[in-house]
């Protein structure tokens, strides 16, 4: 028995002894801890690891008393902000202390392993108006040097569009930045990288962006539209190569159609088609040739309407053939839109003529507008607007029926007249009608009973 107690004794030592060297060990170390900052500590990047924080202190007002922060630029440029610039004062107020007390010191087992960085904001004070004065003095705010960003743009080639890179500027976000620096001085940082940190005006449309490669495809679309326009004498073709110059993509990637350039495309596209009103060389049935200006008669584009077409047709890709819109048509489009059908007169000689797919079906002599300058008979080429039998003329002082009445020029038409004892030669001069071309009723039955209306009237003395 007395063994056993022994050995118990000798066991309950061989414990106690090393346990009692671990907790003078681990007490001693909270001790240390209890005015030392832990292992891999770091303030205001300040290695703190095991100092004081008198020796911290130190440490934090000297780096402080010669603080530079380097500004990363592109272009390889660096610029600094130093402590003497901008009136840089250290002064903790406690803080570090602060830190310190705060800290378990017997929990260092645990926290020795942990490595902490902290950032401490108010160590620092500094001069606003001098920062801000130094701030506006940087390059980047050279407006020589600053180079304005530009996004990915597009170069028609010939063969087609290619994109055309993207230009990185150097223009920065003033007030993004200025925010940057400020935080970096407070909490000690020494480095700010305007790229990393995103502090400028980058293009927003790049040559890499799938938007920006849809709309070279697309624009590779318009362009190979093929739109024909065929008219008397010859044709214009609208291909790429006229296509092209229409094209625009704006600021938001979005493509854009110069319509006074596709206006003024049209316009002189126009010349080939428009004959409304315009001159024309006409042989009467004497065989001479005159030329008659003047009238309602001819084609005329829509234009509005035939910029929306194309702009359409481009945009699907279109290979076709084409005429514009009208707002008026004539009969044919020959070189001369007169063609075969229509009813001549001749204001002089007081005679009419009408011809249908080149033959003549009737003639006569008539009686025009009696040549005051609010009767006569205007010359031009005009269209008939219409036929009517049966139709009542009023005027200023006189209610007259026809058996058969065509309209071509507002309420001047044909239609017989039983009134007038004969018609031709100079009975027009006294006896005229208020413009109207008084005929003699077979006559005028004759060409009732055989035109159209959109029938040409050429009218001319």
């Amino acid at each position: 028995m007395e063994i056993q107690t022994i050995k118990r004794k000798k066991s309950v030592k061989v414990i106690i002894i090393p346990f009692s060297i671990l907790f003078v060990l681990y007490l001693s170390v909270s001790i240390y801890f209890s005015n030392h900052f832990y292992f891999g500590s770091v303030i205001n990047g300040v290695n703190a690891s095991g100092k004081t924080v008198a020796q911290v202190d130190k440490e934090l007002s000297s780096k402080y008393a010669t603080y530079t922060l380097e500004l990363k630029e592109r272009g390889g440029v660096n610029e600094q902000i130093k402590a003497t610039d901008i009136g840089l004062k250290y002064n903790s107020n406690g803080k570090i202390q602060m830190l310190e007390d705060n800290k378990n010191s017997f929990g260092w087992f645990y926290e020795i392993f942990n490595k902490k960085n902290y950032e401490i904001s108010g160590l620092v004070t500094y001069d606003e108006n001098l920062l801000k004065t130094h701030f506006y003095k940087l390059s980047a705010f050279d407006s020589k040097k600053i180079v304005e960003s530009q996004n990915a743009s597009f170069k028609y080639s010939g063969d087609g569009y290619v994109i055309v890179k993207e230009v990185m500027g150097n223009k920065i976000k003033s007030k993004q930045l200025y925010s940057d620096i400020v935080s970096a001085i407070l909490k000690g940082e020494t480095t700010v990288d305007l790229e990393t940190k995103n502090n400028y005006i980058n293009p927003k449309y790049t040559s890499t962006l799938k938007e920006v490669l849809n709309t070279k495809t697309l624009l590779n679309k318009y362009i190979s539209s093929n739109i024909t326009y065929t008219y008397a004498g010859g044709k214009s073709v609208i291909d790429k190569s006229v296509i092209n110059k229409w094209l625009k993509v704006d600021d938001t990637n979005a493509i854009v159609f110069d319509q006074d350039a596709m206006k003024t495309y049209v316009s002189e596209l126009d010349n080939h088609y428009e004959t409304y009103g315009k001159e024309r060389k006409f042989i009467t049935s004497a065989g001479t040739t005159i030329k008659v200006s003047g009238g309602d008669y001819g084609w005329k584009v829509k234009r509005a309407g035939e910029i929306g077409d194309l702009i359409v047709a481009i945009k699907n890709g279109q290979t076709i053939a084409k005429e514009p819109r009208y707002s008026e048509k004539g009969l044919n489009h020959d070189l001369n839109d007169i063609g075969n059908t229509y009813v001549e007169i001749n204001l002089t000689k007081q005679h009419l003529w009408f011809y249908k797919k080149g033959k003549l079906i009737a003639d006569g002599d008539v009686v025009t507008g009696k040549p005051t300058k609010d009767r006569l008979t205007p010359t031009g080429i005009y269209k008939l607007k219409y036929k009517a039998k049966n139709a009542t003329l009023k005027g200023e002082g006189y209610s007259t029926p026809v058996s058969v009445f065509m309209p071509f020029n507002g309420g001047i038409g044909i239609h017989d007249a039983t009134w007038q004892p004969k018609f031709g030669g100079k009975i027009y001069l006294t006896k005229g009608s208020h413009g109207c071309i008084n005929s003699p009723p077979a006559l005028a039955q004759k060409i009732y009973d055989n035109i159209d209306a959109g029938t040409p009237v050429v009218c001319y003395l």
